[in-house]
């Protein structure tokens, strides 16, 4: 349910090493970047995407909200001159591109989740398998998952569980939680992961660890991620030229769900009866390609990571961008703008 933005450079023999990001041939066989052609890589990471479409000859403008990511890029923008980077998050992508006065693109790639440098460093707080504080934010600044935890009314907590994190025991966990942090609050990552595994308990069928579903709803939450995928795709939208192409991988049913209602909302137009009121036109602005990608048996066992992925593409077509509400993610969840005040939970 991770995912894997992958490719870090890791220093070997004097020389960068490129690890091989999730579903990488599959992405630019979908992307199909060109000499002179613009592409979005709407979630930088370590780079891994950008530089193998550098490689082809396109130019990359790469956007991560993690200034670690930002910061680790420098020997990249030292190689590639067709490479440019902009600090900020991928759902902002037609204000940045407005800004940048680069629009419109060739290409977007998004591949939504975590990544794995965010995953290895404990201090990021992402992992319940290492201890370190319970921070999970992407961009190093607002609430973090300690603010949540510690904060959020138990009906509130159990259903970010329960929806961001598909997890059954929601509500029990919800007022461990609640129990404990009367106490003393939580802090630290394996000190939360320790009670939802007591909470839950765990089996040897279990193919997961106990609390890998609050794990994930917390940084879903704590990050927005689904809001910033859908801003991303509406921003696509607008951003990319007739022909374009728009390339999402995501790790787990919520966020595949979303791309997959877009995508086929956007290319299809609504049909009317004559049995029926009239419907109103849809203008498709793209051509989906509706089968979603998955990784093949030697990726899986090169990367676990890629057992969760999907990949879903489409085409731009030459219609102008829907002019109706911004979509939205069908959520009814709790806002980090409504974060009680510390000890007001």
């Amino acid at each position: 349910m991770m995912a894997d933005h992958g490719s870090a450079l890791v220093p070997a023999g004097g020389g960068p090493v490129r690890h091989v990001p999730v579903l990488l041939d599959p992405v630019l066989e979908a992307l199909d970047p060109k000499p002179g052609e613009r592409i979005v890589d709407g979630t930088f990471g370590a780079g891994g995407y950008s530089v193998a479409i550098l490689d082809r000859g396109a130019s990359v403008l790469g956007i991560d909200r993690d200034p670690t990511a930002i910061a680790g890029a420098k020997p990249l923008l030292e190689r590639y001159s067709r490479l440019s980077l902009h600090p900020g998050r991928f759902g902002d992508l037609r204000a940045i591109a407005a800004e940048r006065g680069e629009a419109p693109f060739d290409g977007v790639v998004l591949d939504i989740g975590v990544s794995s440098m965010q995953i290895d460093d404990a201090e990021r707080g992402f992992s319940f398998q290492k201890d370190g504080p319970l921070d999970m934010r992407m961009s190093r600044a607002g609430p973090s998952a300690a603010d949540v935890v510690n904060r959020f009314k138990v009906g509130d907590l159990a259903r970010i569980l329960n929806f961001l994190g598909e997890e059954r025991q929601a509500g029990r966990i919800a007022r461990a939680i609640e129990a404990r942090r009367a106490e003393r609050p939580f802090e630290r990552t394996l000190d939360l992961a320790g009670l939802v595994g007591k909470v839950i308990g765990r089996s040897h069928k279990d193919r997961i660890d106990p609390a890998t579903r609050t794990f994930q709803a917390l940084r879903i939450f704590v990050n927005d991620e689904l809001g910033e995928l859908v801003r991303a795709l509406v921003a696509a939208e607008h951003v990319l030229k007739p022909g374009g192409r728009l390339v999402v991988v995501t790790f787990h049913s919520l966020e595949d769900r979303i791309v997959k209602r877009f995508l086929r909302d956007r290319s299809e137009a609504a049909s009317g009866s004559r049995h029926l009121p009239d419907v109103q036109h849809k203008d498709v602005t793209f051509e989906a390609r509706n089968k979603a990608v998955t990784g093949d048996e030697r990726e899986i066992a090169l990367n676990p990571r890629a057992r969760s992925a999907k990949l879903r593409s489409a085409v731009r077509t030459a219609l102008p961008p829907r002019r109706d509400a911004e979509a939205t993610a069908f959520v009814d969840l709790p806002s980090l703008a409504d974060l009680p005040p510390s000890g007001a939970a």
